[in-house]
């Protein structure tokens, strides 16, 4: 995990740890099961259900970080990218704007082929991000996803 600058510890006890943060390691079938069976239960409601953990976690793991507004957007994608949440790239960023894109999501690749996007864990995230990033804190869209046949999943700021 050389993207990180604190390494995955193991605790040794059954906890692993990137600095102070804990963190598990889960299978993508898992999580993608666990999101059918809630959109089987809340229907569309169900993705505002994962974008409101993406948010959880992403704001935990935001207020972390310091540095300027690209530095504190490169960190996180660096570290989504190093716990396995595919390969961010930025394409976008501005006091009021954030574009990024996001190859190999193993949320898009373990739900397999949906009509609609499926990343909701990412835009959480994403927008957890964008509200201590951007100013007017922006929701976050994913306008493209590869569950959906796209080449990768791409993420929008809103007004």
């Amino acid at each position: 995990m050389s993207a990180l600058r604190v390494p995955l510890a193991d605790d040794g006890a059954g906890a692993l740890a990137i600095g102070e943060a804990r963190y598990l390691l889960i299978r993508p079938e898992t999580l993608a099961a666990l999101q059918k069976a809630a959109e089987t239960a809340l229907g569309p409601r169900a993705a505002e259900c994962f974008a409101a953990g993406g948010r959880a976690g992403g704001g935990k793991a935001s207020a972390s970080l310091s540095g300027s507004r690209e530095d504190r957007v490169r960190r996180l994608m660096d570290t989504g990218a190093a716990i396995g949440w595919g390969a961010f790239a930025l394409e976008r960023l501005t006091a009021e704007a954030m574009v990024v894109v996001v190859r190999r999501s193993p949320f898009a690749e373990a739900y397999g082929p949906s009509t609609t996007p499926v990343c909701h864990l990412i835009r959480g995230v994403l927008e957890a991000l964008a509200s201590v990033t951007l100013a007017g804190a922006p929701s976050v869209v994913e306008t493209a996803c590869a569950a959906m046949g796209a080449d990768a999943c791409r993420f929008e700021t809103r007004r």
